[in-house]
């Protein structure tokens, strides 16, 4: 039984240590942080452009679908069937704006990174191989010259070998 829960632990240690499960945290933790980010921009920079157009809380906007809708004074619906199309409209807007921020902030320069990389890396290939073409063209001549040298110092044409 000592055995299987040290494997389980070891397991588990392993676990924790693969770079995905770190890769993940830290995606987790930068995303609460971003989150932050990007709904103080949609309550500091959307809502008083489209307050410049009516309200400008966003949650405002709503239809009733039985009229009239009737709240009371915390804000609780008492009568009739609220659609609330502008907590939908916040919510498109907030992801909207994190797509493009990640997009343009992360995942463009990094794929323009991962292609200048890719292509520095071909390009390092190439030379290598060029290189490496050339080097086996040059052993090949000090090889039939050796064996040109060898073939004259035993006489010219003769087939003996030394070893």
């Amino acid at each position: 039984m000592t055995e299987e829960k040290q494997s389980v632990m070891e397991g588990f240690k392993a676990f924790l240590m693969r770079g995905n499960v770190i890769d993940l945290a830290v995606a987790v933790v930068i995303g609460a942080a971003f989150t932050a980010v990007v709904n103080s921009i949609v309550k500091g920079f959307i809502n008083p452009i489209v307050g410049a157009f009516g309200t400008k809380d966003l949650e405002k906007y709503r239809s009733c679908l039985k009229a009239p809708c009737e709240t009371n004074a915390t804000g609780d619906v008492v009568h009739g069937i609220p659609i609330l199309w502008g907590s939908v409209l916040s919510a498109v807007l907030t992801f909207l704006i994190t797509a493009a921020v990640v997009y343009f902030l992360m995942v463009l320069p990094m794929s323009r990174y991962l292609a200048r990389k890719a292509a520095k890396d071909a390009k390092v290939e190439e030379e290598q191989a060029v290189a490496e073409a050339e080097e086996i063209i040059l052993l090949r001549q000090i090889r039939d010259e050796l064996v040109a040298r060898r073939g004259a110092a035993h006489g010219g044409g003769g087939s003996g070998s030394s070893a």
